[in-house]
């Protein structure tokens, strides 16, 4: 014979506890995270950095990626999902800059702040708050570096651009017209891109922002073009597959390769001469923020301000090079190594 009444005591004080442990889940205001994809590095920093800064400030992250880069779909089944279940906000990294800003309305019509982290929505305004790189500043650098590499042969240059999607998303068109003016090639829509903007340009196809996209739109670029002195990428991935295609063809000599993103491998890329130049972006810092950004606005409904002079918040870009050109700042591998992610 035993006595029973310990056991049941022991049960409901679990039950409690277990009630109670969910109840201040519950209390825990919800917020939410959506990028392309959940493999990129950058994208990885910057779910990390969501994460960290949520447990600090005691709030539920809920983080969602799309399949690919282009995936806009998942990322409209996300933003329902988060308005369902009661979300103060999210941060997007939209997929398709423009083709998700209906179900952005309707988030923010339910009362969500909507932070867009490094890709623009399109437009702008469609999102609460941005959080990003300057894209077109990122751009620039890379190709005011790349002219003063050239010198006077920057005139007659043969330039490749590995670009990311063919829907164009505004993060694409920003750095790709960038790195355009930089160089001191007109641009004929700042919205756009083509092989039609320049005759300097010997080819131009989509990479999705991969390596293997990367190695693929160089193949497809070198069946045609007969000359490429100038590689520019949508980011460092890639730039370090376009840079294996032109290897494999024996055609990577006297090649300017460039790019932006400034994650580890891509750091090490400049460093082993691989790519001579790229702008690092702050994916950590730009999730972070926006997490703070979130919580004040539950808090206060206080909405974050945009930096001086800008319609955004702007994270930051550095030139990262170990041949430093007159008169375009930059830092070297070594200090870049220091700040880099991934």
């Amino acid at each position: 014979m035993f006595n029973k009444t310990p056991i049941r005591a022991l049960i409901c004080s679990a039950l409690l506890t277990a009630f109670s442990g969910a109840s201040a889940m519950t209390d825990q205001p919800l917020i939410g995270l959506i990028t392309k994809t959940d493999t990129n590095p950058f994208f990885v920093k910057m779910k990390q950095g969501a994460e960290a800064k949520a447990k600090e400030l005691g709030v539920r992250l809920q983080a969602y990626a799309g399949k690919a880069d282009g995936d806009n779909d998942s990322q409209v089944a996300a933003i329902e999902s988060l308005i369902a279940a009661g979300a103060k906000g999210f941060m997007i990294t939209p997929a398709d800059s423009a083709a998700i800003v209906p179900s952005v309305e309707k988030a923010r019509k339910a009362g969500l702040l909507v932070i867009a982290l490094d890709t623009p929505l399109d437009p702008i305004t469609a999102a609460d708050a941005t959080f990003a790189t300057d894209n077109f500043k990122a751009g620039m650098l890379i190709g005011q570096w790349a002219k003063a590499q050239l010198g006077d042969k920057a005139a007659t240059a043969k330039i490749a651009t590995l670009d990311a999607e063919a829907n164009e998303p505004s993060v694409d068109y920003l750095r790709h017209n960038g790195f355009l003016t930089g160089f001191g090639i007109p641009v004929k829509n700042p919205k756009h891109f083509a092989v039609s903007d320049s005759p300097q340009i010997a080819g131009s196809d989509v990479t999705e922002g991969s390596e293997e996209g990367g190695r693929k739109a160089m193949e497809n670029i070198l069946q045609k073009a007969s000359e490429i002195n100038v590689v520019y990428a949508i980011n460092e991935p890639a730039a370090t597959g376009g840079y294996a295609a032109l290897k494999a063809a024996g055609r990577e000599k006297g090649v300017l390769v460039v790019a932006i993103d400034g994650g580890c491998p891509g750091v090490k890329s400049v460093k082993e001469g691989v790519i001579g130049a790229t702008s690092q972006q702050y994916p950590l810092l730009m999730a972070s923020k926006g997490v703070e950004a979130i919580v004040e606005f539950a808090k206060s409904g206080k909405k974050p301000a945009n930096t001086p002079g800008s319609d955004f918040v702007d994270t930051g870009a550095t030139l990262i090079t170990d041949h430093p050109a007159a008169g375009v700042k930059s830092i070297d591998t070594a200090e870049g190594a220091k700040l880099c992610w991934g």
